[in-house]
């Protein structure tokens, strides 16, 4: 299983806003900290909260934060979300042209090779992937200020 770019980013992306819990982020910040292009967030960002995950707020002072609880958000599930229409071998796609097709078993393999890796990730959610313990690592290597409290 190959999981596409897209993807990755909406892991970081969300991975980012529970680590900065209630507060607001900016696009910007995460791009920044990631050193990855504002433009492929913009569109992650996008269905991010289309599908309810992240809460966009408009305006001056607005930004982006979680939606849901970090224990909320299913790995497994978002993966199979966004890569819905990604086929691991050819025969699995629409635009299949392997002769052998109808009498080979590759297609089955695969297929149960990928539902093995979508119940392991089901095993997880986000707040697995930001566990308490390494959030003060997490913000350190995002560039993300570190509040200490006495």
């Amino acid at each position: 299983m190959h999981i596409t770019r897209y993807t990755d980013y909406s892991l970081r992306v969300l991975m980012y806003l529970a680590v900065k819990g209630n507060e607001l982020s900016t696009i910007r910040d995460i791009a920044e900290s990631y050193s990855i292009s504002k433009n492929h967030l913009m569109k992650v960002v996008q269905e991010l909260s289309a599908r309810g995950y992240i809460e966009a707020i408009r305006g001056k002072n607005g930004g982006i934060r979680l939606n849901k609880t970090p224990e909320s958000i299913n790995v497994g599930k978002l993966i199979r979300t966004l890569e819905k229409d990604q086929p691991v071998v050819e025969c699995s796609g629409a635009d299949n042209h392997c002769v052998i097709t109808p009498t080979c078993k590759l297609k089955s393999v695969f297929s149960e090779a990928l539902e093995s890796f979508f119940q392991t990730l089901d095993n997880y959610s986000l707040a697995d992937l930001v566990p308490l313990e390494a959030e003060i690592g997490f913000k350190q290597l995002l560039g993300i200020r570190v509040e200490y409290h006495e």
